[in-house]
């Protein structure tokens, strides 16, 4: 009984140093800011051009896609790509079109699937109306400031480069799921990517921008090598890293717009990227439960028993993890309100995590797959009555 008494004391005491020190070092790490891998260029901006594939009339679609148009550049072209010309954003686009006749706006309109991802085959049928050598890809529910291409594109210039990529913050809707959901973005991936750039990892592609060079793209295989990834952005930064070539991590923070209507749709959302990143980097996954760091640290309280050394990490846990929420709130939202629903973020967050490991199966839009080890994306058949 001794024994297993001190057992689980000190068992709570390493779960509260791990999440004790993850938090404290998260703050810092968002705190500081993304040195520049490479000097900037502001001369002989190469022509861009902008895939945007797009699907629905998501939250701010028109606001979002505008910002792409209104850029401080001096050459670039837009591709939209939707399935169905009945797609609500051929509307929006068109919209653009009028408003920005000067800007280059191309709609491809195709509904051939290649491989399972949706996305991919919507940009495999996109690159027919491509015109320029740098590509810029990025999802529909992204917001940028005018002067984004002129920073994204530059350390394409550097051969030895092969993807660019951002990170971003999320911007929620009104409500409480949105909140949540814009509070996993923040609180928890961000911080994640900051921590593991700090120690100098570069094992980064994010679907809010990925920057490429036409013939780096066609040297591994295309869109095609990644037309049946559910983490289609990871795997093309890793393929061109296999292929010798570096990832940027740009200082440009982008912005996204959360919006999440119900309880069901923020679980099915998040166990999406939960189990995606589970299926491309297991280990990595197993061990993220200390980036949980209120629930954590309190669990290693409960287990020690109230110990004051466990009190003290839950202590240095707490006041941490409302500095690392103050580093990277979106403004315009209630700081109390906020504070308020971090517990239970960060209580639904471990416990999705330790979902997360139950099965493969994910929902992405109206559509079902089971994730393969390789991070393939097979779709799950229904069986209807």
């Amino acid at each position: 009984m001794i024994l297993s008494h001190t057992w689980m004391s000190w068992l709570g005491s390493a779960l509260g140093a791990s999440a004790a020190l993850y938090t404290v070092v998260a703050a810092f790490a968002v705190r500081r800011r993304i040195a520049s891998d490479l000097s900037d260029r502001t001369q002989g901006l190469p022509p861009v051009t902008i895939l945007k594939p797009l699907c629905g009339a998501e939250h701010e679609l028109y606001e979002c896609l505008r910002s792409f148009c209104d850029q401080a550049y001096p050459d670039f072209q837009i591709v939209f790509g939707v399935s169905d010309s009945a797609d609500p954003a051929v509307e929006v686009v068109a919209r653009l079109q009028r408003e920005f006749p000067a800007v280059d706006i191309q709609l491809a309109v195709d509904r051939r699937q290649h491989g399972s991802s949706r996305k991919v085959s919507n940009l495999i049928n996109m690159m027919p109306f491509v015109r320029h050598e740098h590509l810029v890809i990025s999802d529909s529910d992204i917001r940028v400031r005018r002067d984004y291409l002129a920073r994204v594109v530059p350390p394409l210039l550097d051969p030895r480069v092969g993807i660019v990529t951002c990170p971003y913050r999320g911007n929620p809707r009104p409500g409480l799921w949105s909140l949540l959901g814009s509070l996993f973005i923040n609180d928890w991936f961000i911080p994640g990517m900051r921590v593991a750039a700090m120690s100098g990892s570069r094992a980064f592609a994010f679907g809010a921008t990925i920057g490429i060079r036409r013939e780096v793209l066609a040297s591994i295989g295309g869109f095609a090598a990644i037309a049946n990834q559910l983490a289609d952005d990871y795997r093309l930064g890793e393929l061109t890293r296999q292929a010798g070539l570096a990832t940027v991590l740009s200082d440009v923070v982008v912005e996204t717009c959360v919006d999440e209507r119900s309880f069901g749709d923020l679980v099915r959302h998040e166990l999406r990227w939960l189990r995606t990143i589970r299926a491309v980097r297991p280990l990595g996954y197993s061990l993220s439960f200390v980036t949980f760091g209120l629930p954590v640290a309190a669990l290693g309280t409960l287990l020690s028993a109230g110990a004051r050394p466990a009190l003290a990490l839950l202590g240095v846990t707490a006041v941490a993890r409302i500095a690392l929420h103050c580093r990277t709130h979106s403004p315009g939202s209630s700081l109390a309100r906020r504070l308020a629903v971090l517990p239970l973020r960060d209580a639904l967050s471990l416990t999705l995590w330790a979902w997360g490991f139950a099965n493969r199966r994910v929902h992405w839009r109206e559509d079902r797959y089971r994730v393969t080890r390789d991070g393939s994306a097979h779709p799950v058949m229904r069986i209807t009555q």
